[in-house]
C-alpha cells in the first residue's frame, strides 16, 4: 500500500511540466500575477498542476497557487486525501529544491560512517528537533551509509550552544549520536572554539531549508517527509554512489 501511494504521488508530481516548458496559459498567468504579488517578489515559474485546476507559483523557494484568472491567491498546503493525506505542496517544493550534491560544503558537516559507507545522505538537523530523534531511531537500523549532518540551529535559543559543544567534542560523530539518540549532552566546549554555525545557517537559507530534519540524497533530491526505514532504504539504494 505504501509503495502504491508513493508511486501515485510520484506520478502526480512528474505530471507537472518542466519550468522551462512554459505554456501560453502559464505565461499569461505569470504576466498577470507578477505585479499583484509586489515589487519585492520575483516569480520563478508558473506551472499548471494536475489537481483542482490550480496553477502553482514558485517564488524564492515558496509555493503558492492561483486560479486561471490569477485573481485569487491560495496560500497553504495541497493535501491528497485519497493517498494517506500526502502533502503535495511539500513534495513539490522538495522536487524544485534539488541540488548538485557535490556542491555541498561537507567540511561543515559532522561525518558518520556506518558499515562500508557506500550510500550517502546529508541531513540538516537541529539538536532540539524531536523529529530528528525519530529519524535517528530509524537510522539505527540502517547500515552501509555515510551521513553528513549539518547542524542548523533554528528551533531554540540554546541550539547553537548544543551544536558548539557537539562540534568541539573530541569525536563529533560519537557526541552527536550520544545526544540525538541517547540524550546524553556533550561536555561544554570552550567559548573560543570555532564552529561552522553561521556558514550552515547561510547554507540553509540559500537552499530554502525551512524545517528539520531535511534530507538530501546523493542524487541531489530532497525530502522532509517519508522517514520510515523502507522509504529511506529505497532512496539510498536508488541514488548513485
Amino acid at each position: 500500500m505504501k509503495q502504491t501511494t508513493a508511486l501515485l504521488l510520484a506520478a502526480s508530481l512528474l505530471a507537472l511540466p518542466a519550468a522551462n516548458a512554459e505554456t501560453p496559459a502559464e505565461a499569461r498567468i505569470k504576466t498577470l500575477i507578477t505585479p499583484r504579488l509586489g515589487v519585492n517578489i520575483k516569480v520563478d515559474s508558473v506551472t499548471k498542476t494536475p489537481y483542482g485546476g490550480l496553477y502553482e507559483i514558485s517564488t524564492n523557494g515558496d509555493i503558492f497557487y492561483t486560479d486561471e484568472s490569477a485573481r485569487y491567491l491560495f496560500v497553504g498546503k495541497v493535501v491528497d486525501t485519497a493517498n494517506n493525506y500526502q502533502d503535495l505542496t511539500r513534495a513539490r517544493a522538495d522536487q524544485l529544491a534539488a541540488i548538485h550534491f557535490s556542491e555541498l560544503p561537507l567540511e561543515t558537516a559532522i561525518k558518520t560512517v556506518k558499515g562500508n559507507g557506500k550510500r550517502v545522505m546529508a541531513v540538516f538537523e537541529d539538536p532540539n528537533c524531536p523529529y530528528c530523534r525519530k529519524l535517528h531511531q530509524t537510522l539505527e537500523g540502517i547500515d552501509n551509509v555515510t551521513i553528513y549532518t549539518f547542524l542548523l540551529n533554528i528551533l531554540s535559543d540554546d541550539s547553537a550552544v548544543k551544536s558548539r559543544d557537539i562540534w568541539c567534542a573530541a569525536n563529533r560523530a560519537q557526541a552527536w549520536h550520544d545526544w540525538i539518540v541517547n540524550a546524553k549532552p556533550a561536555p561544554a566546549a570552550p567559548a573560543a572554539c570555532p564552529t561552522p554555525n553561521e556558514q550552515v545557517l547561510a547554507l540553509g537559507k540559500k537552499l530554502h531549508v525551512a524545517g528539520t530534519p531535511t534530507v538530501y540524497f546523493s542524487d541531489g533530491t530532497r525530502t522532509g517527509t517519508a522517514f520510515d526505514k523502507q522509504a529511506l532504504e529505497a532512496k539510498l539504494d536508488a541514488a548513485p554512489r
